[in-house]
């Protein structure tokens, strides 16, 4: 029977995430699992005690969103410290790649029963952190400043923060100049934003990437070009379903590392925590993680 350690983000909306582990944590009890819980005081905090429960051989519980997460998958990277996840957040954009059940029931009988599944993770350096390694995406351009819009935003929550946040982005939002290298191959693009994708999905469910996958050793480089507003605004209702891509403003590319650049400080983002501006560089790390899913 599999031990386990949660460790909870009591910021991942309001009271949500520990909500949702008590739903989860009698049915593993009642199982016959063993479950301890772990409040983190911040995300560095939240990895230091998955490492630690990691070297002691439990499974970790990342409690909370995409943020707690991509920072718990990214410090158990290569460790061989089995993951699960009780989505709890804003986003659970990585859950939702996973396809994790919502349901209670179905998610303890994933945790309990299932066999991991090793999926990919992504290398990040850039000159603000030069080390960091998260499970989504990595963005730079107008994304990230509509991530970090509703990052701040004390009103609105889920979904409706990062459509009320990306509108405010793209109304102050001027095109810049990238410069796009994919597995040593340059690429001038100028535009929106340039994403790196290990997961199909950002920004609370929309679908950035519909070919990405998270265990096929590649990232999918999605770059939107200039285009007028009212074209970017159609173009945001497409994320929903993957149409976008059809659009001659989008193009895809696919590599193993990716560095981004640009004309002016485009600030970029990392499953929805690292707030940095460019250059960043992306790599993929194939099957660094075992996951339950």
């Amino acid at each position: 029977m599999r031990q386990f350690t949660a460790i909870v983000n009591p910021t991942a909306g309001g009271s949500a995430g520990a909500a949702a582990l008590l739903r989860v944590a009698r049915l593993l009890r009642e199982a016959g699992a063993e479950l301890e819980t772990e409040y983190s005081r911040n995300l560095t905090h939240a990895q230091e005690l998955a490492r630690q429960a990691g070297e002691r051989g439990r499974v970790v519980l990342a409690v909370g969103g995409d943020g707690i997460a991509g920072g718990i998958g990214g410090a158990l990277s290569g460790t061989g410290t089995l993951l699960g996840l009780v989505p709890a957040g804003r986003g659970n954009d990585f859950a939702r790649a996973l396809e994790l059940p919502t349901d209670p029931s179905a998610l303890a009988r994933v945790l309990l029963h299932h066999c991991p599944r090793h999926v990919d993770t992504i290398e990040v350096e850039s000159a603000a952190h030069p080390r960091t390694v998260v499970l989504g995406s990595v963005y730079a351009g107008v994304d990230a400043l509509a991530n970090r819009h509703a990052n701040h935003a004390r009103l609105l929550r889920g979904a409706a923060s990062y459509y009320a946040g990306g509108l405010r982005a793209v109304a102050t939002w001027r095109a810049a100049t990238y410069r796009v290298t994919v597995d040593g191959e340059e690429h001038g693009h100028r535009g929106y934003t340039v994403v790196a994708a290990n997961s199909a999905y950002y920004g609370s469910g929309r679908m950035i990437a519909p070919g990405a996958r998270v265990d096929d050793g590649l990232l999918d480089v999605v770059m939107i070009r200039a285009a007028p507003r009212r074209l970017f605004f159609a173009l945001m209702n497409e994320l929903k379903s993957g149409a976008h891509v059809a659009r001659p403003e989008v193009r895809i590319l696919r590599g193993r590392e990716v560095r981004i650049e640009a004309d002016r400080a485009v600030p970029y983002g990392a499953d929805g925590e690292v707030d940095a501006v460019l250059p960043v560089t992306a790599r993929v790390l194939p099957g660094a993680l075992a996951v339950l899913c």
